[in-house]
């Protein structure tokens, strides 16, 4: 595969990777919202310490993605800096760190995806039923 076309490639990447990013704060955002409401039943016993124990957890998995999304912004740095000239060896390192980024993005995402199922699971349990019909 030519240069062009391998670094067209790696921008298209970034650019996939910037948006799933963007799409798990969104649904940060969502899960946040829903730890801090009042729609959970009160009589649930360690209801507390478990939605603190999932805030703290969100807030790693949230600081883990700005660091993995700093190192998203120099990769796509060191991508415009390529040249149309031949790859060199430091072009090949590129490449590599693409490779590394992706394995720190899957799992991320990957843990992220783990955490949000256990809150759904755990919370969707709990709701505060407010249908009179259901009870």
């Amino acid at each position: 595969m030519d240069k062009e076309k391998q670094v067209a490639q790696l921008h298209w990447k970034i650019q996939q990777w910037k948006l799933h990013f963007q799409l798990m704060d969104d649904e940060i955002l969502f899960i946040d919202r829903l730890l801090n409401s009042n729609a959970f039943r009160s009589n649930i016993p360690n209801l507390f310490e478990r939605l603190m124990d999932y805030k703290n957890r969100l807030e790693k998995i949230n600081r883990r993605s700005e660091t993995i999304r700093a190192h998203i912004s120099s990769q796509e740095n060191n991508l415009g800096s390529i040249s149309d000239k031949a790859i060199i060896s430091n072009d090949l390192n590129i490449f590599k760190k693409n490779d590394q980024i992706q394995v720190e993005i899957d799992a991320c995402l990957g843990d992220f995806q783990n955490l949000k199922s256990e809150i759904f699971n755990y919370t969707g349990g709990i709701l505060i039923n407010n249908n009179p019909e259901r009870e």
